[in-house]
């Protein structure tokens, strides 16, 4: 088995998956300042399942007996608008879904099916987070800034008894 391309793949991941924490961490902090708290929850969740993803692909690295390399695929965007920061979020998933498929094929090619059963679950909880952020974006197309102001609102059940 050539374990060392495998290596190599799930390494990319773990750098690609890292920067997303970064990242959506980033404008989970933003969002929430803005009293975006939806958008806010929704970058945050997102941001845990991402670090799941590094812990299965390093976990997968440590059963080949690699190095686990801890390092990010680039710097956070310092993207504070919803809508850009959504979008962005939308093609970084898309971006994922691209290279985890072509990951799936190279592990198959190199007789590695258990390395390529993590890429192909991995394209699936990526193309889950691509569906919430374009839903997100497709919702402020449809309507407008209207939409955001609704997403300040906090409709908990402690905001509706606060009054009482």
């Amino acid at each position: 088995m050539a374990s060392n391309k495998s290596i190599e793949l799930l390494n990319k991941g773990v750098a690609d998956e890292l920067q997303a924490v970064h990242q959506y961490m980033y404008w989970h902090f933003h969002m929430d300042d803005q009293g975006f708290k939806p958008l806010a929850a929704l970058f945050k969740r997102i941001a845990i399942m991402e670090m799941n993803h590094v812990e299965m692909l390093a976990e997968r690295i440590l059963f080949l007996k690699g190095e686990v390399e801890m390092e990010v695929a680039g710097p956070v965007e310092k993207i504070t608008d919803p809508n850009e920061a959504l979008s962005m979020a939308a093609q970084m998933e898309h971006q994922a879904v691209q290279d985890y498929n072509k990951f799936a094929l190279e592990c198959n090619s190199n007789a590695d099916s258990a390395s390529k059963a993590v890429f192909e679950t991995l394209v699936s909880e990526e193309e889950g987070h691509f569906d919430a952020f374009d839903q997100q974006v497709d919702n402020i197309k449809r309507f407008g800034p209207a939409y955001l102001a609704l997403q300040s609102f906090d409709t908990s059940a402690g905001a509706a008894n606060a009054g009482e």
